[in-house]
């Protein structure tokens, strides 16, 4: 059934490719020629995010083994930003639920206590993808609760076209590579340095999978991958 909605997002936003049509010249006996072939253009379609997007994720600790549930949905979406609301389920069944807001390109603006100034880099990407596009980003962490500001910078690559299966589907993806590293605003000797693999699939405008892993102080503190185990819109 999984596999079965993956199709369906496929067939519906694919198919945006299109052909120029040549016009069959005359010769100066008035008799048409073949028309000459040309090639077809294919695009890559990037879907719109719509309210009542769901999906679900499985974030699994590569250290620990133990794996948490993540459910999300799309509650609102504006011209400048896009409203998530997750429930989460831990490994020892405890849950969780909130608010995360974004823009339009997943960039995190708030989640939490977390702010993020103009939004955070590490998690959105810069459409329209190509392979060797590159892009660079400074943002600063604010926790509302604790007082701390980290400040971040760091490098976003695609790196590669990668075709990727998990248990939502089987999606055609752009594999992009981030690494940045950051500093508390109070004590700069506070560090911490991310290198992140993710795999967006443009057919739903969201990646599909994602690899985390955060050093502080050049300890490792954590290591997580997280995949798509459903995804669905509203009919």
């Amino acid at each position: 059934m999984l596999a079965r909605t993956a199709l369906v997002l496929i067939l519906f936003v694919t198919g945006n490719a299109w052909a120029e049509q040549a016009t069959a010249p005359v010769d100066v006996q008035g008799n048409s020629s073949p028309p000459a072939s040309t090639p077809e253009k294919t695009v890559v379609p990037m879907a719109e995010r719509l309210v009542g997007d769901h999906w679900t994720v499985e974030v699994r600790d590569e250290i620990t083994g133990t794996v948490t549930i993540q459910t999300s949905v799309v509650t609102e979406v504006t011209p400048t930003d896009i409203t998530v609301r997750f429930d989460l389920v831990r490994p020892d069944k405890t849950h969780g639920e909130g608010l995360n807001i974004a823009d339009r390109s997943w960039n995190a603006i708030r989640s939490g206590p977390w702010q993020y100034f103009p939004a955070d880099g590490n998690t959105g990407v810069q459409t329209p993808l190509a392979v060797g596009k590159t892009w660079t980003f400074q943002f600063n962490a604010v926790n509302s609760v604790h007082g701390v500001t980290w400040k971040w910078s760091g490098t976003s690559k695609v790196v590669g076209q990668e075709t990727v299966t998990t248990k939502a589907g089987t999606f055609d993806t752009f594999r992009i590579e981030t690494t940045s590293s950051s500093s508390n605003f109070k004590d700069p000797a506070l560090t911490e340095e991310l290198i992140a693999q993710t795999w967006y699939a443009p057919v739903i405008a969201h990646w599909v999978k994602r690899s985390w892993i955060l050093r502080s102080n050049n300890r490792l503190r954590s290591n997580n991958t997280y995949e798509i185990a459903e995804f669905s819109r509203r009919q």
